[in-house]
């Protein structure tokens, strides 16, 4: 059966974020996600999370000036200082954690043409550092697809296709996939199909029902199907509920009922 972890960013956000993690097990979940556990010190989280006895399951490293628009600074050719000490930092947190992935977010760059080699090649080289830092530790290196059609335009990297590519140039075992079932219905679609052939290169997994990025019940993916198929597929690592509810998040879980979760 799968298994769900909150996106504390994204979920719970009518509560405070020390107050989001006895939410999220209250709500039924075993394990929780983050893209800013840094707001905190690591000794609070990692108090808050064996209080609601949760595990943190991903993390993303610190990806810029969120609120002006950056996404990320792993492909940057001008951050790269930034982008290792980020990386030190997000070691501090998944090991205070226990935190087995650590997503390095991307980054804007110019459409192909002339100026986006070093972008390219920024990327690859921060990438191969970061990976190659984490895996004495045990840790993966999640890297994200993220589409560029609707959320995010001039994201890096935004396929499975273009990931799995670098993936295999960079040849780190711990350099993973973190497949975004948003993401990849707006800019591939064919889930179940793509979902089986990148089977083999995902450590992580995302939900959210395009076209509004809510709950997985409504909208364009039917998810029952979907995660019946994932299940058949033999992945069991986590799923993380990253959407943004329609209303409270406690009222929107009924999709969950079956697989454990309770909504108000």
């Amino acid at each position: 059966m799968p298994k769900f972890a909150a996106n504390l960013t994204m979920l719970f956000t009518e509560l405070d974020f020390s107050e989001r993690f006895a939410a999220a097990a209250d709500a039924g979940f075993k394990g929780v996600e983050s893209l800013f556990p840094y707001v905190s010190s690591k000794d609070d989280v990692t108090d808050w999370l064996q209080a609601a006895g949760l595990e943190m399951v991903l993390i993303n490293m610190p990806a810029g000036d969120w609120e002006n628009g950056e996404r990320g600074i792993t492909c940057l050719p001008d951050r790269k200082d930034e982008f290792r000490d980020g990386v030190g930092r997000a070691i501090e947190y998944a090991q205070a954690l226990n935190c087995p992935n650590v997503h390095a977010v991307a980054g804007r760059a110019p459409d192909p043409g002339p100026a986006r080699a070093a972008f390219e090649d920024t990327y690859r080289e921060n990438l191969a550092w970061a990976a190659d830092q984490l895996a004495p530790l045990g840790l993966n290196l999640m890297i994200e697809p993220i589409n560029g059609k609707r959320d995010v335009p001039g994201m890096f990297l935004q396929t499975t296709t273009q990931a799995r590519s670098i993936m295999a140039e960079l040849a780190r075992p711990n350099l993973r996939l973190q497949f975004d079932v948003y993401h990849v219905q707006i800019m591939e679609g064919d889930l179940v199909r793509r979902f089986e052939d990148c089977l083999s290169d995902i450590g992580h997994v995302q939900i959210a029902n395009p076209p509004d990025r809510r709950e997985p019940d409504e909208g364009e993916i039917n998810y029952p199907y979907l995660f019946k198929a994932i299940d058949a597929s033999g992945y069991d690592g986590w799923i993380g509920c990253e959407y943004i509810p329609r209303a409270g998040t406690r009222a929107g879980l009924g999709w969950g009922a079956d697989y454990g979760l309770k909504n108000a």
